[in-house]
């Protein structure tokens, strides 16, 4: 699996584990192997800057997913194995914001950032929770990709 993970922020965080979870998301729903993803990890003021210039947001948040074309959950698109590899898209988290938000939360770091990995990429592939309904279904897949990688989701 292809996923290129950045470290822009001064938090500390394990980004080895940050792409075992990415690459076990992308195994498990199916996608070929020469499949790439960027995660990229920032700051507060930046994921704020992204969240009010490209989804009209305001503030900082914790993940911001940014697909390259619209996907469905569990539809892996067809693709010429020959060709280029499939790129689905671009994930921002920022740690500091998921550290405020672990706390309060009383749960661990490494669970939540963990979760906002995984919970960021099946965004990429489509998976939603406007609905409540959808939001039972990507609930449900975040909890059985985390379990399997040894962590939980809250």
């Amino acid at each position: 699996m292809g996923v290129l993970l950045a470290n822009e922020q001064a938090d500390e965080v394990d980004t080895v584990e940050l792409r075992q979870i990415a690459e076990t998301v992308l195994r498990e729903e199916g996608f070929p192997d020469d499949t790439e993803v960027a995660i990229v990890l920032v700051s507060d003021d930046e994921i704020a800057d992204y969240n009010a210039r490209y989804l009209g947001g305001e503030g900082p948040t914790d993940v911001l997913s940014f697909p390259i074309e619209p996907l469905t959950p569990g539809v892996v698109p067809d693709r010429d194995p020959a060709g280029p590899p499939l790129v689905i898209g671009d994930v921002l988290i920022a740690p500091s914001y998921v550290r405020r938000a672990a706390d309060e939360m009383g749960v661990s770091f490494e669970d939540e950032m963990a979760l906002m990995t995984a919970h960021g990429i099946l965004h990429l592939m489509g998976y939603d929770h406007e609905e409540d309904d959808e939001a039972t279904v990507m609930e449900d897949r975040e909890r059985q990709l985390l379990a399997m990688v040894g962590r939980k989701r809250r």
